[in-house]
């Protein structure tokens, strides 16, 4: 006698569930893309964040704006700052986005840690 395997369709509620975690998973993926064109390399801010711009490297300086959720930023040079910690771990590499703003590395995806371009004068 033999062990049947029992097969069940997912429901509807259980099909919806998984296509939204894989839209979710895809979209995820899609945000944390390294972005290339002409006029530069752009980094992902993390998912679901939205991140102060700052006049220096650290969280005494003025706010300058706040990045909308999804943004993708240029990373012309890094300082060192004040540490900070984020999604992507704790940092004290500060990224400079335009003339006197800065964003806390620990919450852009580079890809990897470190500096990922020239130091700032």
């Amino acid at each position: 006698m033999g062990v049947e395997e029992q097969t069940a369709e997912p429901t509807q509620n259980e099909a919806a569930a998984a296509a939204e975690t894989e839209g979710a998973t895809a979209t995820a993926e899609a945000e944390l893309t390294v972005e290339t064109t002409a006029t530069g390399t752009r980094y992902p801010i993390a998912p679901g964040y939205r991140v102060n711009v700052r006049t220096g490297p650290g969280t005494s300086y003025r706010i300058v704006r706040t990045m909308p959720y999804g943004q993708k930023i240029p990373i012309y040079c890094q300082k060192p700052g004040e540490r900070v910690t984020g999604p992507y771990g704790t940092s004290n590499i500060w990224d400079n986005i335009a003339n006197g703003q800065f964003v806390s590395d620990a919450y852009v995806y580079t890809g990897r840690d470190g500096y990922i371009a020239p130091r700032c004068d």
